[in-house]
């Protein structure tokens, strides 16, 4: 029956196939055949692959013909035909949709392809992809839609945060023939009809910019990624983060290839669009200087130094496990030197006392990448700190290995998705290849793995402090690095001889307060506590502090070296603080940070880092000036770092 209701097509049909055929056009497109022609009085294209897939499979492009082709020429390259027609402004209304189910009926007749095609929705494509798909989901094997239009009401309309456009949506109106109080309840657009996609069980993959102000990902896609989910339907997005409407796709199509051929023909999947993200990892010197201490059943050390990262239960307790299974004769003394909020900066400055002062170290973990970034930290400051602790470890264990971990967080994302390598990575990496210390860069790998489909920062990483998913996500990328460099024999490098920065801190150090000489205002509280309900940080409570809480008060620190700094605790309730050295000008700083109205954070600010090497002498004052968020004028002291150049 089938073949007779064929034959009868083909013999109705075919006056108008040979019409189709002498009128149209003959181009190359990419280096694939593609023919333009009308139909129906519309334009109309279709690319052939140079071979065929015997079950001809083929993805229909529903708007902005040719912009961001990966995907398109990579199934072409595979055999789907490629097709597209003309419906501007129609903005999915039934109109557009009749357009489609016509074009369809042509297309299977004509060129033989598959009963069901792949939907591909850029941008305003998002409305008649769903809105066809709803009413012919027995056509459609999967939907791959970027950046999409799920809501008419959020663009072109622009009723909630997008930017919109009036003109477009006068035109949107005109199409669906409704009114702008109509369009408040009008429920065939795809935050409605894409239920029935759901439940058809159709897989659908969007693509979208984390900063889209066009159209915003809560107001369209998150709203699709809930109806799927309630129906317990596939529905994969992969966010750019730092992106925004433009540029569409993504510059290497392999996750969308790969869910287009996993719906439409699995057996076309090879390895390499199989594969997952490559780790970044950087070896200089291997790390088998600790691994013979460790085997050989000595008593071996291994330092923790970084921020909250490294502070909390996660990738640090599970390196400590995998290292006392594997060297299971040995007795490892652990240093968790980690201290949420803290960089390098102060992590040169607090080097000695938390990681130094427990004996000798075998093996260094080191981290900063986020913290230094997120305090604002400078490139030169950045380099600084690092340095200041890679050269303190290797002058006090010249066979000390060293591992540098750059750790992920949005902004570091947002950096390498707009072809940028994050500022605080390139100058720990310029450490780190002068004094030939191995890297782990996760901050790349968890990006490039989001962006090949493998997992999302929305519901899986979640965090700069990341979830238990994202914790094994880092221990499985340093037990790589491990396992393969400790059996790495590389020659340790001398130490450079000259440093890479003049005024890095490798003399860094806390100097005691009670050292000071007060003047008025000033008290010595032998154990600080805080008097308000804000949080605390470990080292920064229950310890001994300087404290001034009201204007005019002075105070006067000698030291020997090249910077001075101080260590705060800036709470909701500081001021704004003036100091100066020896008999320079006053310069003032205001203690009040971003994260001050909940939290009394460790903070060290350096005074200034490229004095004259010799003694000097600094005086803070407090003022009569403070923030506008501030609730007080206080400052809390609780070390003096110094750059010595003893």
């Amino acid at each position: 029956m089938l073949k007779l209701v064929r034959l009868y097509l083909w013999i109705f049909l075919l006056p108008l196939f040979i019409f189709e055929l002498l009128a149209q056009d003959t181009l190359n497109w990419n280096g694939f055949s593609l023919v333009e022609f009308q139909h129906n009085g519309r334009s109309a294209k279709v690319v052939f692959p140079k071979k065929a897939q015997d079950s001809k499979p083929w993805i229909w492009r529903a708007r902005f013909w040719g912009h961001e082709p990966q995907v398109d020429i990579a199934l072409l390259q595979k055999g789907f035909h490629l097709v597209w027609i003309d419906v501007a402004d129609l903005f999915g209304a039934p109109q557009a949709e009749r357009i489609f189910t016509d074009f369809y009926d042509h297309l299977r007749v004509a060129f033989a392809l598959s009963d069901k095609v792949v939907l591909e929705g850029f941008s305003r494509g998002g409305l008649i992809v769903y809105n066809w798909a709803a009413n012919n989901v027995d056509k459609v094997s999967c939907i791959y839609a970027d950046a999409p239009v799920c809501d008419f009401n959020s663009w072109p309309r622009g009723k909630f945060s997008g930017k919109g456009s009036q003109d477009a949506w006068k035109k949107c109106l005109d199409a669906y023939g409704l009114s702008n109080t109509q369009a408040d309840t009008f429920t065939d657009i795809p935050i409605y009809t894409a239920r029935e996609v759901a439940q058809a069980g159709i897989p659908v993959l969007h693509v979208c910019g984390a900063t889209d102000e066009v159209v915003p990902i809560d107001e369209n896609t998150y709203r699709l990624a809930s109806i799927f989910k309630e129906e317990g339907a596939e529905f994969k997005v992969i966010v750019k983060e730092g992106i925004g409407h433009h540029p569409h796709s993504l510059q290497d199509p392999t996750p969308i290839v790969r869910f287009v051929l996993a719906h439409t023909a699995p057996k076309l999947l090879t390895e390499d669009l199989l594969k997952p993200a490559e780790p970044t990892l950087t070896c200089r010197s291997g790390l088998s200087q600790s691994r013979q201490v460790m085997e050989e059943g000595q008593t071996a050390r291994v330092a923790f130094l970084g921020g909250s990262i490294t502070h909390m239960s996660g990738w640090r307790d599970s390196i400590m496990h995998f290292l006392e299974h594997r060297f299971n004769e040995a007795n490892i003394d652990f240093v968790n030197a980690g201290i949420p909020s803290m960089g390098s900066i102060p992590g040169a400055f607090r080097f000695r006392r938390d990681v130094l002062s427990s004996g000798k170290v075998d093996l260094l973990f080191v981290e900063a990448a986020v913290n230094d970034a997120t305090n604002g930290r400078s490139p030169k400051a950045q380099v600084r700190g690092m340095e200041g602790i890679i050269r303190q470890a290797l002058l006090a264990n010249p066979n000390m290995d060293i591992v540098l971990m750059h750790f992920v967080d949005q902004d570091k994302m947002s950096d390498y998705n707009n072809g940028n390598i994050p500022e605080v990575i390139r100058q720990h990496e310029l450490v780190a290849e002068y004094y030939q210390v191995s890297s782990i860069n996760l901050a790349k790998e968890v990006n490039d793995r989001i962006l090949n489909g493998e997992f999302s920062w929305r519901d899986d990483f979640k965090d700069l402090h990341p979830s238990p998913f994202g914790q094994g996500i880092y221990l499985t990328t340093m037990k790589t690095a491990l396992a393969a460099w400790m059996d790495t024999a590389v020659q340790k490098p001398t130490l450079p001889s000259t440093l890479l920065d003049p005024y890095s801190y490798v003399g860094g150090g806390l100097f005691d307060i009670a050292d000071a000489q007060l003047q008025q205002g000033w008290e010595y509280r032998s154990s600080w506590q805080p008097t308000d309900q804000l949080r605390t940080r470990p080292g920064f409570v229950d310890v001994p502090a300087l404290v001034a809480e009201g204007p005019d008060a002075s105070l006067s620190f000698t030291f020997e070296g090249t910077a001075i700094g101080i260590f705060v605790a800036a709470g909701a309730d500081v001021g704004k603080i003036s100091f100066e050295i020896d008999d320079g000008l006053p310069s003032l700083i205001d203690q009040f940070t971003q994260w001050s109205n909940f939290l009394h954070l460790p903070w060290l600010y350096v005074l200034d880092d490229e004095l004259e090497p010799g003694v000097h002498k600094v005086t803070i004052r407090t003022t009569d000036q403070k923030n506008k968020n501030s609730l007080g004028f206080t400052s809390r002291i609780f070390h003096f770092a110094v750059n010595s150049i003893k």
